[in-house]
């Protein structure tokens, strides 16, 4: 059965030659070593994509690609984890590919380059892994972090090295079984982003845009609570905007206990999440989208004025929401 390691690409190569045989890559590279010259390979940030045991090969070569996306846009030094499902495993050798490419940039003349290191580590060589992912950084650039697709939540705690010299820690909630209750001990919570949220940016930016024809203190008037009604596929983005929802809310005015309920509608679509502002008087606030369709209706009631709007919605891109939860 082939690993996620072995399914990503790269040039393999011993963990003690990893900066050697990355200069000798570059240095055969005429597009590196071009008049862009060391300018081509400038990082601004350490990346470090860990693949936990739930990563497929499959799974593991998208998210390979898109951290090869986010990096023509954002160049940096990547560090890839890739951990062996051999519980068992007595050998501790942890093996390495390095990996590197070039692309233009937004000007004429411009090139940039990204390189990447990816260790195989079995469950042996965990107390080395933390000295050597140390080693492949880049110095004097922060540290993201992004955990995917980890077993269970409370697996994450055993990684306090990357989890507290992280600015950002990036998970997908999305990716969490419903019945995982497991609890991170986060050292920095304030770090923690999550890529469910990211990604629902211009949904959120829409719903905000189309209420603000209304004054906070309306939206708030006789509210009584928020409902997100969800298809099976999006169980996580309803629970970011249920969240989202009840903070804006109590911002305009709206009690502290504003309650909030979540709930899976099994006769709607897969990609179909539904939102409601309830009141106690004739007032309404609906939005429903289907991600899929890429379709979505608003429609707000507020003091005698009724709005409605048909417009089309989107996610962000893979790469676009690792920007956002990153930087913003």
């Amino acid at each position: 059965m082939s690993s996620i390691f072995d399914a990503l690409p790269g040039q393999e190569t011993p963990v003690g030659a990893i900066s050697k045989n990355l200069a000798r890559m570059w240095a055969t590279d005429e597009r590196a070593e071009s008049k862009a010259g060391e300018d081509a390979k400038a990082t601004q940030v350490n990346f470090v994509l860990h693949l936990g045991l739930h990563t497929t090969p499959p799974d593991a070569l998208a998210q390979f690609q898109t951290a090869v996306r986010f990096s023509r846009r954002y160049p940096c030094r990547v560090v890839v984890l890739c951990p062996t499902r051999e519980e068992n495993a007595q050998d501790a050798t942890i093996r390495a590919k390095i990996y590197g490419e070039c692309h233009p940039g937004k000007t004429r003349g411009d090139l940039r380059c990204c390189e990447f290191v990816i260790l195989h580590y079995p469950t042996a060589a965990r107390v080395f892994l933390e000295n050597q992912v140390s080693i492949c950084l880049s110095t004097d650039l922060p540290v993201y972090y992004w955990a995917h697709n980890f077993a269970s939540s409370a697996k994450l705690g055993a990684y306090q090295y990357l989890l507290t010299k992280a600015k950002r820690v990036l998970i997908d909630r999305s990716l969490v079984p419903p019945e995982d209750t497991g609890e991170v001990a986060w050292p920095r919570p304030e770090a923690v982003r999550d890529l469910a949220n990211a990604r629902l940016l211009p949904v959120r930016q829409t719903i905000g845009q189309f209420l603000s024809a209304h004054a906070p203190a309306a939206l708030a008037d006789g509210v009584s609570g928020v409902v997100v009604r969800h298809g099976s596929a999006r169980r996580a983005e309803a629970r970011v905007l249920a969240a989202w929802s009840r903070e804006r809310l109590v911002g305009c005015g709206a009690p502290e206990q504003l309650a909030t309920k979540v709930e899976a509608d099994r006769a709607a679509s897969p990609d179909s999440v539904e939102l409601l502002f309830t009141y106690g008087n004739i007032q309404s606030v609906r939005f429903q989208g289907d991600f899929a369709k890429g379709s979505a209706q608003l429609s707000a009631h507020i003091r005698g004025s009724s709005t409605e709007l048909a417009t089309t919605i989107s996610l962000l891109s893979p790469e676009a929401a690792l920007a956002e939860a990153m930087f913003f």
